[in-house]
């Protein structure tokens, strides 16, 4: 098992799924850490890109510390698409994607009611026409993320692979729950396998997995050449060496008490690098409370951590936990 995506080679096909408000730079540099392969960006807006808007840009850069790493971008015009493709993929700051990312699967109401994200699988001919305009943008490959489909009276993500491929995507990733599920029920493998089966490009599966155990069974249900992590990887980058110690059949060895600590820390700090105090730790608690799930009085350090307004304090409430 192994996916190419340009000229990087990932090995194992452990992806770190896009994630708007997680999937920053912080979170792919830990993910990156414990075995992630390659990360997707939090979604960026095309037509902020085209109109210069600076905190765009700073959302989508990259940095060399991250490993590889695409660059998602959402949006419905064609034309607004390509020239963000090409604008993102020779960065004036950072290192450049090693792939564009279109976004057709965001299910949220305020993308999907501006007939982007997953609303543009309602339109097969349009999904080719912008998967058409940026891969002619640009000089590294286009991939595309979808769903099933819209609701379970629309499953057309065959229909919808098959035109981003004819576009001339060279990989999906397909989270296999509808618009409609959003984030609930069960994500359908047998929906994945059937648009692997359809392909003759590469495909991702995204949906459910949360361990070593389900990563395994959507690997073999599904016969995907790689699989993203979204939620599961939110406060537990450690899953990726889990996974990794699955697919070689080796014993996984559980993060620390310490481990999980500098590792919460240390995404933390990168955060603050790039957004500064103020920003970062409001933004960090909700991850923060996540790597404390197993803690010894996680309800105390997560009660002072929601009133720290430094780094230190951050620090020294999860370091109280050793001594607890």
């Amino acid at each position: 098992m192994a996916i190419e995506i340009g000229n990087i080679v990932l090995k194992h096909g452990l992806c770190l799924a896009p994630m708007a408000g997680y999937s920053d730079r912080a979170m792919r540099l830990v993910c990156n850490k414990y075995g992630a392969e390659y990360s997707v960006t939090e979604m960026v807006s095309a037509k902020a890109v085209v109109y210069g808007d600076q905190k765009t840009h700073a959302l989508a850069r990259i940095m060399p510390d991250e490993g590889a790493v695409s660059l998602q971008i959402f949006g419905s015009e064609p034309e607004i698409m390509a020239q963000a493709a090409y604008s993102l993929s020779n960065p004036k700051e950072g290192v450049r994607p090693v792939a564009i990312d279109i976004n057709m699967g965001c299910p949220v109401n305020k993308i999907f009611s501006n007939g982007e994200g997953s609303a543009l699988m309602k339109d097969p001919e349009l999904i080719f026409r912008i998967t058409k305009a940026v891969s002619s943008a640009i000089d590294i490959p286009t991939t595309v993320k979808i769903r099933a489909g819209i609701n379970q009276s629309n499953i057309n993500a065959i229909e919808c692979a098959l035109a981003a491929e004819e576009g001339g995507a060279s990989l999906i990733c397909i989270h296999g729950r509808t618009r409609e599920q959003m984030y609930g029920g069960l994500a359908d493998r047998e929906i994945i396998k059937n648009v692997k089966s359809a392909l003759h490009i590469q495909l991702i599966a995204n949906g459910d997995v949360v361990d070593g155990r389900s990563a395994l069974a959507m690997l073999r249900d599904t016969n995907a050449d790689g699989i993203a992590i979204g939620r599961g990887a939110v406060g537990n980058p450690f899953i990726f060496r889990e996974i990794l110690s699955a697919i070689e059949g080796k014993e996984f060895v559980e993060p620390t008490l310490e481990e999980k600590i500098d590792t919460a820390l240390l995404q933390l700090r990168t955060a603050i690098e790039e957004k500064g105090e103020r920003v970062a730790i409001p933004e960090a608690r909700k991850q923060i409370a996540l790597y404390l799930r197993s803690f010894h009085g996680a309800a105390r350090i997560r009660a002072e951590i929601n009133r720290a307004l430094t780094y230190s304090e951050v620090e020294k409430a999860l370091k109280s936990a050793i001594n607890d």
